[in-house]
């Protein structure tokens, strides 16, 4: 049977596909004669988008299913707030037996590829012994190099692929290149990009790498990657004896600070020239890769505007490409 993708699904589809449950949550009826049962609220999702679904009597027991599981779906799509799948069927499958390129997002870039350019930099632009130290004592590690390569950069958000850290660290240091042009004298280059490589470490410890869905370890619950990070650095600083005091507590400070307000999960707001740097550039690779999936998700036949997305607090205008007005010079 053909896959149906979920962004292809319409309002009065028939639905039989394989997807994966994004999120699962029990509810209970709030109707007296159903007093003590539960319905299923569902999320659905594959590399195409997610859509909302609710099961009126879930399988139970063994077959229930929860979050992460792979499942075939059966069912309608009705019209609740927009789509919605109503389904009739639902069982669980062997994540082995089923094509995961369906689900999983990949990088377009090879991670070989990507973790050989990085190499490059390590190698060729940062000259100052003790960084130079403390990055290779990370990269020496043929464990977290492998976790480096492959882990996402969000669940959801931006870079959430196969790969997506190492995409989004080189977008952060490629950005991190043209600030410091932009101001000689008063960016140290190497120390910047040394901090845009670090500054997600935490995240290889964050998410589940068994998990198709990106979904959180514990520990990126409890703890979350930045001060998993910055204890990754510690331990590895811990083996610098000779590793300079203000070098040091300049790079915690850059790692500690990359999400720039408190109120967005960081301890410290950014107050050297370098850590503004790092947040600014961080969040410009994010926020450019957001606008760049809503922009490649949004069919020409939808219109001029996409639709609200929650996470950028916007629509997007998107001029059709046959516009002659698109090709003005600006």
């Amino acid at each position: 049977m053909k896959k149906q993708m979920i962004k292809d699904l319409k309002i009065g589809d028939e639905v039989e596909t394989q997807a994966l449950v994004l999120e699962a949550n029990k509810t209970a009826f709030s109707s007296p004669h159903r007093s003590g049962e539960h319905f299923l609220k569902l999320t659905l999702g594959d590399v195409s988008g997610r859509v909302k679904a609710v099961m009126w009597d879930p399988p139970a027991g063994n077959e229930a299913v929860q979050q992460d599981d792979l499942v075939f779906v059966r069912g309608s799509v009705s019209d609740y707030h927009g789509p919605q799948v109503v389904v009739a069927d639902l069982r669980k499958l062997d994540p082995s037996k089923v094509n995961r390129a369906f689900f999983q997002a990949v990088s377009e870039r090879d991670p070989s590829e990507m973790m050989a350019e990085l190499k490059i930099i390590i190698d060729q632009d940062v000259k100052d012994r003790n960084l130079k130290s403390l990055l290779e004592e990370f990269f020496a590690d043929s464990e977290f190099e492998g976790l480096y390569a492959t882990a996402p950069a969000a669940r959801t958000i931006h870079h959430n692929c196969v790969g997506g850290l190492l995409e989004h660290t080189l977008e952060v240091i490629a950005i991190c290149r043209n600030l410091a042009v932009l101001y000689p004298g008063r960016i140290n280059l190497e120390l910047l990009l040394t901090g845009a490589i670090l500054h997600d470490i935490g995240k290889i410890e964050e998410y589940r790498q068994d998990s198709i869905s990106f979904d959180f370890t514990d520990r990126g619950k409890l703890i979350g990657h930045i001060s998993i990070g910055k204890e990754m650095l510690n331990n590895k600083l811990a083996k610098l004896k000779d590793f300079p005091e203000p070098l040091m507590m300049e790079l915690e400070h850059m790692m500690l600070s990359h999400h720039g307000q408190r109120e967005w999960g960081s301890p410290e707001v950014p107050k050297t020239i370098h850590a503004f740097a790092l947040f600014h550039a961080d969040l410009v690779s994010a926020r450019m890769n957001q606008f760049v999936k809503i922009m490649e998700k949004h069919g020409p036949e939808s219109g001029d505007w996409t639709e609200w997305d929650r996470f950028l607090e916007r629509s997007i205008f998107i001029r059709p490409a046959n516009d002659p007005g698109s090709e003005q010079d600006y």
